[in-house]
């Protein structure tokens, strides 16, 4: 870890970056990685004043002294893999957390003083209930977090779901959860803005408006992702030759692509629509407009001045909608 660790901070000073407005530790578990570790790898960013900063991490493995790290090194927000509040629904999805560490976790934040928390939950596993699903919406909810996100099961081909169709997800059950997870959350005072986030009014995730709104950002780490001017590029998936390159002053970029104006139009107009604000009706080409009147008539859409944007029910079809104004 600690190599590795040398390595980003090595990528890092490379990259010669301008201030960071949000930084955001995902990609796994980094709280697996020593406090410290991580704090020497933020100090290495230059940031602007009340930048955010975010650290994805597993409910097992957080504590309070972690925490307290976290927060003098700068850490503003966490995230947490709860993905259920219910034990035999964790089982299903072949989580091993006990739901008692992500109440530890929350109230271990409040007194480090990182006051923006998140949940990220999962509804759709096989054996969940929809008494299940309610129970770990209302427990999230009395934790009082500022954030939740909340995603429907999805299969992946040659994983261990898409072989076995007794684990399968339904989508009409997926439905009925996600209407419920709506109302109970907005319910609480928590908006949705985007497709699957919630949050309390000017507490959204920053770094993530960042990729809805097609803005740039650079990644560091293996596998890591980066987007400037149309242009995006990807390291090299593993940590042993990610390090190889790094640290023998190479580049460690595996690809990149490099976006048209067609291009990165229609992904302003798929990514547009999964928040309120939805897209532009002038960005949309005369047959685009007609399908969004359409798609309008139906009850999937509703236009405001000017823009079209989802309604609950074009949440569910968010894919669907795409394509046909795309």
């Amino acid at each position: 870890m600690a190599t590795y660790a040398d390595a980003v901070r090595v990528e890092l000073r490379s990259q010669h970056l301008r201030p960071a407005t949000s930084v955001f530790f995902g990609g796994g578990t980094p709280s697996l990685l020593p406090a410290e570790e991580l704090a020497g790898i933020l100090a290495t960013i230059v940031r602007v004043p009340g930048a955010e900063v975010t650290v994805e991490c597993n409910p097992d493995t957080v504590s309070a002294s972690l925490l307290r790290v976290y927060h003098d090194a700068g850490v503003t927000r966490i995230s947490l893999g709860a993905q259920s509040m219910v034990p035999h629904v964790l089982a299903a999805l072949g989580r091993s957390h006990d739901p008692a560490n992500v109440r530890a976790a929350v109230a271990s934040a409040a007194v480090a003083g990182i006051e923006r928390v998140n949940v990220d939950l999962i509804f759709g596993a096989v054996g969940e209930s929809d008494d299940d699903w309610q129970a770990s919406l209302d427990e999230i909810v009395a934790l009082g977090v500022s954030h939740v996100s909340a995603y429907a099961l999805t299969v992946e081909p040659g994983t261990p779901l898409a072989l076995d169709p007794a684990r399968r997800p339904d989508d009409d059950i997926q439905a009925n959860r996600y209407a419920t997870t709506e109302a109970a959350l907005s319910a609480a005072g928590l908006r949705n803005y985007e497709i699957s986030n919630w949050a309390r009014p000017g507490l959204e995730c920053r770094h993530n408006l960042l990729y809805w709104t097609l803005g740039e950002y650079v990644g560091v780490g293996c596998a890591a992702h980066s987007h400037r001017a149309g242009r995006r590029w990807w390291n090299v998936r593993t940590p042993e030759r990610y390090i190889e390159l790094v640290m023998r002053g190479e580049s460690p970029i595996g690809g990149c692509e490099q976006l048209d104006d067609g291009e990165r139009a229609v992904e302003a107009i798929q990514l547009g629509l999964r928040t309120p604000a939805g897209v532009d009706l002038d960005a949309l080409g005369p047959p685009a407009r007609a399908e969004a009147t359409a798609l309008t008539e139906r009850g999937l859409l509703v236009e405001r001045d000017g823009r079209v944007a989802h309604t609950l029910s074009g949440r569910l079809l968010a894919n669907e909608v795409a394509v046909r104004l795309t």
